[in-house]
């Protein structure tokens, strides 16, 4: 299958071509042709399968049949989760956009930042990338209404109910008009993304693309026994003995994230923290810095990390275990990609250990732990 086999103009094709894109993934392959027919879809694909482009180019495709008129309306409403998501998906807008016949305003509204702007910039939007918080603010506002909105996105459901957003999500609805296009994306289909579903869409077609598992062999694991008191000067003796550069390190709350990163840098190591609490400035500095080469260690949330992609990263360390043995093979798989080499290091305690190797067997790995007690950490 390619692209110019999916009902796409030459125009877009041209666009996916110099974009890099030979074949079409699997989910761009089976959402396309219905998102195009303007069928509700409801598909089930992880991150980094391909899904924004997939519903992207046929939205894009079908503005071209829009009237244009002096005030325009929202036609194209995308609901995200997060603001890195909603940037992330407004550029790939942007970037097809460039390709269509017709100019295509897209804008991302999201919180964390002053709203003014944006309440400027939403008038001739075609397209609104929105986290549910300030879309609802934007509206109370009077700076948009969502009664001419033709195409509902709901990218990432499960992350948006994870986040808390159902009852916004209501209010959403309330507004929206009843005859529309819907199209749910969703790592998972749970009770509450089924409700969603339920509410949201009309004799959806139902895609689902089966996770493929990541491959591990090329990242090298090793886990590192110590104790809770010392777990912090054990993380900075690891990285400046093995002077290690572009560290991405997992913890499990905003609070320890803050930290690890005021310990890091009180002993010269360059840090900063992403999570929730952050301004979006802040955020955006943080990651930019990050996959420059510019920072050596970024502390994330699990959450807050989704959704960001870093090509050829060569360590992460999990500071504190996931909850789960497969957002440990997640947190991992964030190295070693593109046949590059990574590497994947742990630091366990003895509250730790019994997960760990539930982990593990769960993985179909045995990772050695390096026991640390007798390691001088004097002045790290």
């Amino acid at each position: 299958m390619s692209f110019s086999t999916l009902g796409l103009s030459e125009s877009l094709q041209r666009g996916v071509a110099q974009q890099g894109y030979a074949d079409p993934y699997p989910i761009q392959d089976q959402a396309i042709p219905p998102i195009l027919a303007g069928r509700d879809v409801l598909g089930i694909a992880r991150t980094g399968s391909g899904k924004t482009a997939s519903f992207v180019l046929p939205i894009l495709e079908k503005l071209q049949e829009f009237t244009v008129t002096k005030k325009q309306p929202v036609r194209v409403l995308v609901v995200v989760p997060t603001r890195e998501l909603a940037a992330q998906v407004a550029e790939v807008f942007q970037t097809f956009g460039d390709f269509v016949m017709r100019g295509v305003k897209t804008v991302a509204v999201f919180g964390g930042v002053p709203i003014a702007p944006q309440l400027a910039a939403v008038r001739g939007a075609d397209v609104l990338v929105a986290t549910p918080g300030r879309l609802l603010d934007l509206v109370a506002q009077k700076a948009l209404k969502l009664s001419s909105v033709s195409i509902l996105v709901l990218d990432e459901a499960d992350k948006i109910l994870d986040l808390g957003f159902a009852d916004e999500m209501k209010q959403v609805f309330e507004l929206l008009p009843t005859v529309r296009q819907t199209i749910l994306f969703s790592a998972t289909l749970g009770d509450g993304v089924k409700a969603m579903g339920n509410n949201a869409l009309r004799d959806p077609l139902s895609i689902e693309v089966p996770e493929e598992p990541l491959d591990i062999e090329q990242i090298k694991q090793t886990a590192y026994r110590t104790t809770l008191e010392r777990k912090g000067v054990l993380l900075r003796y690891l990285i400046k003995t093995g002077k290690l550069k572009q560290v991405l390190v997992f913890v499990s709350s905003t609070r320890t994230a803050d930290n690890v990163v005021a310990k890091l840098v009180k002993n010269g190591i360059q840090a900063a923290a992403m999570h929730g609490d952050k301004s979006q400035a802040a955020r955006t500095e943080t990651l930019n810095k990050f996959k420059a080469g510019k920072l050596t260690v970024m502390v994330a949330t699990d959450l807050i990390s989704r959704g960001i992609d870093i090509q050829f990263l060569p360590h992460v360390i999990n500071f504190e275990l996931p909850r789960s043995p497969k957002d440990y093979v997640h947190r991992i798989g964030r190295t070693g990609r593109a046949a590059a080499s990574g590497e994947a290091i742990s630091l366990i305690t003895p509250d730790d250990e019994h997960h760990f190797k539930i982990i593990q067997k769960k993985m179909g790995k045995r990772v050695d732990i390096i026991d640390t007690a007798d390691l001088a950490l004097t002045g790290y």
